[in-house]
């Protein structure tokens, strides 16, 4: 586990914290904001989403999670008739999933009422987690066509109204499994794919399946599965060997990239479970740059952050940030951090 006092911490006001997506403000998916932040001279620019392909260079190469956002969040019913939250995490095998029921103390053998007929019997805890369990579903019909019908993706209390599942899924989504949105992708739209490959910046993708959130006790992220298809390896691969930047959408995909790749840094192709966790002291071996969204104080994503862009750049971006009024969470505003 990373120690909290080693993660960047910082006062985030309530007001910055983005409630609704931003068509519901008025906004294109591209129209968000866009901090860039350049590690080796600590300059800052404030643009807009929609500027990304003028910011990038050609030859750069953009990697993206194609992985689809699940209705995860389900209504369920004890045995003694109270109700709570159950948000299914992480596929395991056959009808095993890893589950967080939500804001309640339960036990072992504990059978939860699903909507629609289903049960989920809690075998163990997960991982020795304080809040992840172990689950046997049993559904009336497959579990994507079951979540289709009475799931609701998981949001936390700083979104108040409930949005439909495709507010939270990528243009470019393609392999369902996530229970929460890989959200740094979010704000790509048709056009500017359609000018980032005018402009010469190749785009791939991978699938990394990203379990519930960690805010709870700042846990580490843990294991996942991951599958970095051979046309991406080689993409990444070449661009490497030719001197051209890598720039990962989202910390899931620097999660996959650097457990994908050897000690050289050359990307293997792959199709795995990860519980790696990137550290200013484990570095990073194949990205240059990130896209990604605003992270909570002393989540642990930032360690990954600072193992990129380091301890003072990040400090600076961040306090630019939040002087900027940028929003955060998986509706809010984006930052580039660049070399």
């Amino acid at each position: 586990m990373i120690a909290a006092e080693s993660i960047l911490t910082f006062t985030l006001p309530a007001e910055l914290e983005a409630g609704s997506p931003p068509e519901a403000r008025g906004l294109r998916r591209d129209q968000v904001r866009l901090l860039v932040s350049y590690r080796s001279d600590d300059r800052i620019v404030h643009a807009a989403f929609g500027d990304l392909p003028r910011l990038l260079r050609a030859g750069d190469l953009l990697v993206a999670n194609d992985s689809a956002t699940l209705p995860a969040a389900l209504i369920v019913h004890r045995t003694d008739g109270v109700e709570i939250r159950l948000h299914l995490s992480t596929h395991l095998h056959g009808w095993l999933w890893v589950v967080e029921p939500r804001q309640t103390v339960v036990s072992a053998g504990e059978s939860l009422a699903l909507p629609g007929g289903g049960t989920a019997t809690l075998l163990v805890p997960y991982a020795d987690s304080r809040r992840l369990w172990i689950a046997q579903l049993d559904l009336p019909a497959p579990v994507f066509e079951y979540l289709r019908r009475w799931g609701r993706p998981i949001s936390y209390t700083y979104v108040p109204d409930s949005w439909p599942t495709e507010m939270y899924q990528t243009l470019y989504a393609r392999e369902p499994g996530s229970a929460e949105m890989p959200s740094a992708g979010r704000a790509f739209s048709p056009d500017v794919l359609e000018r980032l490959a005018h402009a010469g910046v190749g785009f791939v993708t991978l699938t990394l399946h990203t379990g519930v959130a960690s805010l709870e006790g700042h846990e580490p992220p843990y294991a996942e599965p991951y599958v970095v298809p051979a046309e991406t390896a080689e993409a990444v691969n070449a661009a490497k060997a030719t001197g051209r930047r890598v720039i990962a959408v989202g910390t899931t995909v620097v999660r996959a990239l650097e457990s994908a790749a050897d000690e050289r840094g050359r990307v293997i192709t792959s199709r795995d479970w990860t519980d790696l966790v990137v550290t200013p002291e484990r570095g990073v071996r194949v990205v240059d740059g990130l896209l990604t969204g605003f992270h909570e104080p002393k989540a642990s994503h930032l360690a990954m952050l600072e193992a990129i862009a380091g301890r003072s750049h990040l400090e600076t971006a961040y306090a630019e940030a939040l002087a900027g009024r940028y929003l955060w969470h998986e509706f809010g505003d984006l930052h580039l951090i660049l070399p």
